[in-house]
């Protein structure tokens, strides 16, 4: 047993439990930013549709798990696409992480889930049997982290502090994207562009059948299912400096380059930095198409960086006195310094293959009720009855046709008519 100066000082270094949680509360509240954003848009088919909630939770009942969510849909050949994947598409990417995950793991799952939330999505709209598509540019904040998901031409792009602006989202345009016409003519497609008498030709590139200018969306049914609704992934890690979101259907991309939107709104808020946007969109192009802008601002908790100290003089003697709290200072400077300007790209894909989406491993094993589960549509599927997402796939280099993720026969065939293997439309049973 030690001695009774021992025992004090051993005593003296115990923390309380409530004192532990109330740190753990503050510095996770310190650590969270806050999240501030604004929406503008000016009509003209209204055909734009957009979702913009701050209340979302990892896990239910549990305000520390809460994320927001920010998206964009433009519609064209009617509304009813964009009206269903603004009320379908969160739940659907949501129903596909599997439960109890800590947020780590929960980041990890997204990507995946997003894209069967998307082809799901897809999937039912099409199942309406109506003729309508939009373009969907999906956007989940996650303290530091965003996670952006899009088909088609709505983008998304990240101002940070140091003025620097990176484009989150790709561009689905036949006439700009060349991967994406040599995928959509080798799954039977035509591309080309609209001919008028006496053959001339004008426009863009378009798909035909159907004269779609994108290469992927949501719905478009009477188009071919090579045009498809596996979204371009990115998930990057801001720093504590935080940083400003864009996301804005074409309306606005027309108009003004992702620089000149970013520019002209600095230095203002939320919400007018948004109308800012359109206005400046408006005076460049006129309004012409349907033009929508949400503003995202990710706010370090105290709002402020503080720049470097210049260097003090160096005193040998000062230095030996307060060694220990000037290696403290230093640590903490070293962080902050490091953090400034840096975003981290945790992910990025954009195949539309959906076996290389969905990846080899057997995450969605047996459940619950010892039954498989369908990686896009979550249904539970008997041992002989899932499919492999690598099975019989012209484009898959997986050697392992039984390993999983498993599909039902539904989601098999929609794959199957991504990857051109059997005409589109037609059902197999």
């Amino acid at each position: 047993m030690g001695s009774r100066e021992e025992r004090h000082r051993f005593d003296h270094d115990l923390v309380p439990l409530a004192a532990l949680i109330s740190r753990e509360l503050w510095n996770e509240k310190m650590e969270k930013p806050t999240v501030r954003y604004g929406c503008a848009a000016q009509s003209k088919k209204g055909e734009d549709y957009y979702l913009m909630t701050t209340d979302c939770q990892r896990v239910q009942g549990n305000p520390s798990s809460t994320f927001s969510v920010f998206s964009i849909f433009d519609g064209h050949n009617g509304t009813a696409a964009a009206v269903f994947s603004r009320d379908h598409l969160l739940n659907h990417v949501l129903g596909a992480i599997p439960c109890g995950l800590g947020r780590d793991e929960w980041l990890h799952a997204l990507p995946r889930a997003l894209v069967a939330g998307f082809v799901k999505t897809d999937k039912e709209f099409q199942s309406k049997g109506q003729t309508s598509g939009t373009t969907a540019t999906f956007v989940i904040v996650d303290r530091w982290t965003v996670t952006v998901a899009s088909v088609g031409d709505s983008r998304c792009i990240l101002d940070t502090q140091g003025c620097a602006v990176s484009e989150l989202t790709v561009d689905h345009r036949l006439e700009e994207n060349a991967e994406e016409r040599e995928r959509v003519t080798s799954s039977g497609g035509e591309v080309g562009r609209l001919s008028i008498f006496g053959g001339t030709e004008i426009g863009p590139l378009r798909c035909w059948p159907g004269g779609l200018c994108l290469s992927r969306s949501i719905g478009d049914m009477d188009v071919g299912e090579f045009i498809v609704p596996i979204p371009f992934v990115k998930q990057v890690k801001l720093s504590t400096v935080g940083g400003r979101l864009i996301v804005a259907s074409d309306g606005v991309w027309d108009a003004v380059s992702s620089d000149m939107a970013a520019k002209s709104c600095r230095g203002l808020p939320a919400e007018l930095a948004a109308r800012q946007v359109v206005k400046e969109a408006l005076r460049t192009r006129g309004l012409k198409d349907d033009t929508t802008c949400i503003v995202v601002d990710i706010i370090p908790p105290d709002n402020t960086v503080q720049p470097a100290a210049p260097p003090k003089k160096y005193n040998k003697l000062r230095s030996l006195f307060f060694r220990r709290k000037s290696h403290i200072s230093a640590a903490k400077l070293s962080k902050k310094l490091s953090a400034v300007g840096i975003v981290e790209e945790l992910f990025e894909e954009g195949s539309a293959i959906l076996a290389e989406r969905l990846g080899s491993e057997d995450s969605n094993g047996p459940s619950m009720s010892g039954l498989f589960i369908c990686a896009v549509c979550q249904v539970d599927l008997a041992a002989s009855e899932g499919i492999s997402v690598h099975a019989g796939s012209i484009f898959s280099t997986s050697s392992k046709p039984w390993q999983g993720p498993f599909l039902c026969a539904d989601c098999c065939n929609k794959k199957d008519a991504m990857e051109g293997k059997r005409p589109s439309g037609v059902k197999v049973t």
